[in-house]
């Protein structure tokens, strides 16, 4: 019988049904064909037996067919064994020549370089449609380098994608969280020197008159950790005290502001609480407004240094200054992990969580529940310091930025100015947050926060509360 597609060679056995039988033999030499063999083809499972050694290069060879031999089921034989090609490549079988189809699989879509036979370039050959590749490019004949499945450490050959098995790309990368960058108004000086700076103010300071601008211009434009460094790099230069030194040559407010700069912020925090209960009376607004404010890990801070600096703890502090609902309220702000506490005047809602995300979660809830928001009814059911400490620690947990707008609004509203209020304030805020507190000041209350402190305020303590506002809106 003949083949779809191949001619009948000259001199050639006839056809036989199922498979070649042995002849005495063979094909005689022919430029182009295959080697003379002895002994014809054994019976094979589908296919041509392997044959030891490589094919040299042809001049003809059988054209690509589209047809081409249909898959045969294995009927006996030898199984097919590995052969070495002309290029010491090992090949599962003949079939990977690109010539035969594989048993029961298909003609491969492309031949690769390395596919073909030696000294001749690689053919494509049609195969059955829909079907893969029995022969995959292999590596360094002509095909990129795959990794291998069940392989680890398998070097990835695309950087940008993780390979198999833990190789080289590594894990699909995560989308990065959004991040608002930096919202404060005072940043770091580039190339700023703390003896340099502590040179600056010296020469400011020395002689008749003090010059209050180069202290405005140098502070103003320094971050709290290039300020701090400077009384140690003052006292190495000098020999002498800062804050003693600029204490005698300023006065007023202004003196103030300066003397709050040059703490850092847990001290400066320290500072302001126990000032706060110290005497006759207690500044409420400042003990909620610093504790409510405040993260974790700043309240571990400002518990550590108060013991440190006072040699009693703020939980005592705070106990024996205040009494009440108010003052557990004070104590569970000072604690890092907060408790929930049923209030007894109000029914609805439990307070005091441990962070300021699931107080939020609170608020909402409570809302949903009861049908009016929270500052409505801790307005109905509490009174004094209570009412006015619960309101100020939703507003923060709320809006934090909307809160010190608040706080700096109400600290310069009406006769007088509370200073200590504005200038803590300003100070603390002026690299976290000063930009979002300046938005929502304008636009509560008509007005920018520039223009409010220049018209509150004057002369040289109003020019560094400037500097620290960073700019009118």
């Amino acid at each position: 019988m003949s083949y779809p597609g191949y001619p009948p060679p000259a001199g050639t056995y006839p056809p036989q049904p199922g498979f070649y039988p042995s002849q005495p033999a063979g094909y005689p030499p022919q430029p182009g064909t295959y080697p003379p063999q002895t002994g014809g083809y054994p019976p094979q499972p589908g296919g041509y037996p392997p044959q030891p050694g490589a094919y040299p290069p042809q001049s003809g060879g059988y054209p690509p067919q589209a047809g081409a031999y249909p898959p045969q089921l294995p009927t006996g034989g030898y199984p097919p064994a590995p052969h070495v090609g002309g290029n010491g490549a090992l090949y599962p079988n003949l079939q990977s020549y690109g010539l035969y189809p594989q048993p029961g699989g298909t003609m491969p879509q492309q031949q690769y370089p390395a596919m073909g036979f030696p000294g001749q370039p690689g053919q494509t050959m049609p195969g059955y449609p829909q079907a893969p590749s029995p022969n995959p490019p292999m590596p360094g004949f002509g095909g990129a380098p795959a990794p291998m499945p069940g392989y680890p450490n398998a070097p990835s050959p695309n950087p940008s994608m993780p390979a198999y098995g833990g190789g080289g790309g590594g894990a699909m990368p995560v989308a990065p969280a959004v991040n608002r960058g930096f919202r404060g108004t005072i940043k770091d000086f580039p190339g700023a020197d703390p003896l340099r700076d502590v040179e600056v103010l010296r020469k400011a300071m020395k002689g008749f008159g003090t010059d209050e601008q180069a202290i405005i211009d140098l502070l103003g434009s320094r971050s709290i950790k290039q300020r701090v460094p400077l009384c140690r790099a003052y006292k190495t230069s000098y020999g002498k005290d800062l804050v003693k030194d600029l204490r005698s040559e300023l006065s007023g407010d202004f003196r103030s502001l300066v003397m709050a700069m040059l703490k850092s912020p847990t001290e400066l925090d320290v500072s302001e609480l126990h000032d706060a209960m110290k005497g006759a009376g207690t500044d409420e607004a400042c003990l909620i407004e610093i504790l409510s404010s405040r993260s974790n890990a700043e309240i571990r801070e400002i518990n550590r240094l108060y013991k440190e600096t006072y040699k009693k703890s703020l939980e005592d502090a705070i106990k024996s200054d205040t009494s009440g609902h108010f003052g557990r309220l004070l104590i569970a702000l000072s604690q890092v992990q907060l408790y929930c506490r049923r209030l007894p005047s109000l029914s609805c809602v439990s307070f005091s969580c441990s962070v300021a995300p699931a107080f939020s979660i609170i608020i909402n809830e409570y809302q949903n529940m009861c049908g009016r928001d929270i500052e409505s009814s801790i307005s109905r059911e509490m009174s004094g310091d209570l009412e006015s400490g619960m309101l100020a620690v939703v507003k923060c947990i709320k809006n934090t930025p909307a809160f010190f707008a608040w706080r700096l609004y109400k600290s310069m509203k009406g006769l007088g100015t509370k200073d200590r209020t504005l200038i803590r304030i300003m100070v603390s805020r002026s690299e976290v947050d000063m930009l979002d507190i300046r938005q929502e000041y304008v636009k509560n209350y008509g007005k920018s926060l520039y223009t409010h402190i220049s018209g509150d305020t004057s002369g040289d303590y109003r020019k560094l509360l400037i500097k620290l506002c960073g700019g009118n809106d």
